[in-house]
């Protein structure tokens, strides 16, 4: 009997030399495993794959192990996806060494493009748990997917934040999917996954936490998301190293002030210093982040975390918004007011027109677009939706 596609995936990636971006030439090249398997040395040697590598894969005929992975997946409800795949996340693929494929559990739609994520110390303070759980049902509650690595402290208190507001929480593990660290956080990853969240990883099942898996792991942590939040950091710290991986992939880092007389803050601090953007508030994010929130992809992720929440009398696959503009605070009535004259205005129009500041229009514009009521459009146009 042949293997089946994802145990070529898994089988691949196996072989020793095969590392995420020897794998992603390979797959440029022969668009799928099965064929890169069935290719020649030569062939794969003109694909940029070093000679002994290739001939290692040009040698693979073992499938066992990876067809055993694939039972154990299917009884803990775990799947790939696979870097062909459309649910493959879109910011994901921007970043220098992507994994050819994620294990997850959960639901891949909370891999969407609207992803922010927090991170700090385990061992943190009082007001740093206090600031990570707030930050995240912040961001839960205006759509976005929070994302943070499953450990104690800050990242436990990131995705509690999210799942008290109701929303989605990725959490990405630097262990197999099935392997919960720490133990007493099984409550909180069951939650994760009964809120609509996701657990990911690149990781084979049963990969136990050791400490040279997470710098890989903050890779991905980081390439899911539009920015990275560091909520308290010491000097030295896997904190330090999502931040500047996010720098290299792009990506904004934030970081919450702290006192200098504590040395959990040092490396947040720092980050400061040297240019990231100071976070006191949920807004100092949104405003930051919410440019590059546009487009298909967002709305899409918007509208399902929207209509999971609030759309109980929904009786067919098409649902149409509709407003009381009256019944809105004077600040949102004056922006939809401005919105309604005209077919589509610019965002210095609405700021004028409205009065109010642009951190604040930029912020309700954001609301409203989350809501399904405002779209926006090239050129920093908006319009009713």
């Amino acid at each position: 009997m042949p293997p089946t596609s994802d145990a070529y995936w898994l089988a691949l990636r196996s072989v020793h030399g095969v590392g995420p971006k020897i794998y992603r030439a390979i797959l440029e090249r022969f668009q799928t495993p099965d064929r890169a398997i069935a290719a020649d040395v030569v062939a794969l040697i003109d694909a940029g794959v070093p000679r002994t590598t290739a001939g290692n894969i040009a040698g693979l005929r073992d499938f066992d192990a990876a067809e055993r992975e694939l039972c154990e997946m299917e009884r803990i409800d775990a799947r790939l996806i696979r870097w062909t795949d459309t649910e493959y996340p879109s910011n994901l693929r921007q970043i220098a060494d992507p994994p050819p494929y994620l294990y997850i559990r959960g639901s891949a739609a909370a891999l969407g493009p609207a992803c922010v994520a927090i991170v700090g110390a385990r061992a943190a303070s009082d007001a740093g748990r206090h600031m990570a759980r707030r930050l995240g049902l912040e961001l839960a509650s205006r759509g976005i997917t929070v994302v943070s690595g499953l450990a104690r402290g800050i990242d436990g208190e990131a995705h509690q934040g999210a799942l008290d507001a109701g929303g989605r929480t990725v959490a990405v593990t630097g262990c197999g999917i099935d392997v919960i660290y720490p133990a007493e956080h099984r409550a909180l990853a069951e939650a994760i996954l009964e809120s609509g969240g996701a657990i990911v990883s690149e990781l084979p099942i049963g990969t136990s936490p050791r400490a040279e898996n997470f710098p890989a792991r903050n890779r991905i942590l980081s390439g899911l998301c539009l920015g990275v939040v560091i909520v308290e950091a010491a000097e030295r710290s896997g904190s330090l190293i999502t931040a500047r991986l996010a720098l290299e992939q792009d990506r904004q880092v934030f970081a919450v002030p702290g006192s200098p007389l504590s040395g959990k803050s040092r490396g947040s601090n720092r980050l400061l210093k040297e240019g990231a953007r100071l976070v006191e508030c949920v807004e100092d994010i949104i405003e930051e982040l919410a440019p590059q929130m546009i487009g298909p992809g967002f709305n899409q992720q918007n509208n399902e975390i929207v209509t999971r929440k609030s759309a109980p009398e929904r009786k067919s696959g098409v649902s149409k918004v509709s407003i009381d503009i009256k019944s809105q605070p004077q600040s949102i009535q004056d922006i939809l007011i401005a919105l309604k004259r005209t077919p589509k205005l610019h965002v210095d129009s609405i700021i004028a027109e409205s009065g109010m500041n642009a951190q604040t229009v930029l912020r309700l514009l954001l609301d409203l677009e989350l809501k399904g009521l405002v779209a926006q459009h090239p050129g920093k146009l908006f319009s009713l939706a």
